[in-house]
């Protein structure tokens, strides 16, 4: 490549459709015949099932929202705009005079619930787009690193997050911008400065990930401040990934909802592509006796992972770990729900209360609906057990109260 301004003919072309699709998608290699390997090589083996990935929809629109941002950003580099900027950067390093003359709003973010996907398909994404780790430019001469990603500090510490981005670059440039910050004791104000000169001349776009932590923190309105700036100085697109903890946070204001425009998302529903997630997981079987998955056990998967392939890639893996190890070997209703009961018992109180589907789903084979019947408070569906003596037994003899209800008569959940 010879000059930035020709970019668009440097990079991958932009995917779409089916296309996008199998470029995106990651299914590890299988041999059925490892079923009867030994039990380390079979567990070990297991561990592929966290390599699976099968793009959704939220994938597609993640990828075509880096490609055109990172696009736009190297749009501007080698310009005469960025030839200025470049001037007032160093006089806002020498003499702290701000002024940003890229200017832009390039700024958004993608949120959504903890687990559904969203690291691994900004990682995928980015991995298509720059299929580079560094692109090498002529005029001007350059080394530009297509995508830094960093976390946002737990303290939403300003200074930790530039410094953290120079450590980046000089992980993949061999520079020494780091060092030099912290042989210098770059003040915040310097760091700014120096960092929106790096990111103008060396990267193509910032993610900022776990950006929920500036909602818990004073710093918080101090640090999205600080990307304000550096997307002034530099030019770059910042994207900011996070939890729906942050939305609060960039409603507060109107400066802050300006710079959230982007991707929201939450738990899937029980559509095809959670089903056919599930039959993709339940192809990679380490146990001995393999089993076909059925519409009982996907809805199960569903009731008990909240709708978070997170949460079904841990309850395939650990069942069939808990099946390998206690000789049962054998991936059905039994080891998930072990799998769900040892395993996750942190997450009960927030998978729970996402019980929709109105019907039993522990067995595979469902019996006849019963009518549900009224029941008072002191006779129950067969007249002969009232309530108060069902709570009474459940509390003297330390039994689950939800399973001697329904042991005793008709009970339909429902979600809260």
């Amino acid at each position: 490549m010879t000059n930035l301004s020709d970019i668009i003919n440097v990079l991958p072309r932009m995917k779409s459709g089916d296309d996008l699709i199998t470029a995106l998608e990651v299914l590890p290699g299988y041999n059925p015949e490892i079923r009867n390997g030994d039990v380390s090589v079979r567990l070990m083996a297991l561990s592929d099932l966290y390599r699976v990935y099968i793009p959704s929809q939220m994938s597609l629109e993640i990828y075509s929202k880096l490609y055109l941002a990172f696009l736009r950003s190297m749009q501007k580099k080698g310009t005469k705009l960025a030839v200025q900027q470049q001037n007032q950067n160093y006089r806002a390093i020498m003499q702290q005079e701000y002024s940003g003359i890229m200017g832009g709003s390039d700024s958004f973010t993608i949120i959504g619930k903890s687990g559904i996907g969203k690291s691994s398909a900004i990682s995928r994404a980015i991995n298509l787009i720059t299929e580079n780790k560094v692109i090498e430019a002529d005029n001007p001469y350059t080394h530009v690193v297509p995508c830094v990603i960093v976390q946002c500090p737990f303290d939403s510490s300003v200074k930790g997050l530039l410094l953290e981005v120079l450590r980046k670059v000089d992980e993949v440039l061999d520079t020494k911008y780091y060092q030099n910050a912290l042989r210098a004791r770059a003040t915040t104000d310097m760091l700014i400065g120096s960092v929106s000169q790096v990111a103008l001349n060396h990267i193509g776009m910032l993610v900022v990930d776990e950006i929920q932590n500036v909602a818990n923190s004073k710093n918080g309105k101090s640090l999205i401040g600080s990307l304000t700036q550096l997307i002034n100085n530099s030019g770059i697109s910042i994207c900011m990934v996070g939890t729906p903890e942050s939305t609060r946070f960039f409603e507060s204001a109107m400066q802050l909802a300006r710079r959230s425009v982007g991707l929201q998302y939450t738990t899937m529903s029980y559509d095809k592509y959670f089903q056919e997630f599930c039959k993709v997981m339940f192809r990679y079987q380490y146990v001995k006796q393999r089993t076909e998955i059925t519409e009982g056990i996907i809805e199960w998967l569903y009731e008990h992972s909240a709708g978070i392939t997170s949460v079904v890639v841990a309850l395939v893996h650990d069942a069939q770990e808990i099946a390998i190890l206690s000789g049962k070997e054998i991936l059905n209703l039994e080891s998930l729900n072990a799998a769900y009961q040892q395993r996750l018992s942190f997450l009960h109180g927030y998978i729970q209360p996402s019980i929709s589907q109105g019907k039993q789903t522990s067995k595979i084979k469902r019996k006849a609906p019963v009518p549900t019947a009224m029941v008072t408070e002191n006779e129950t569906s067969d007249g002969r057990i009232s309530i108060a003596d069902l709570f009474a037994k459940a509390k003297n003899e330390s039994i689950d109260i939800v399973q001697l209800l329904k042991s005793n008569m008709s009970v339909v959940e429902v979600a809260v």
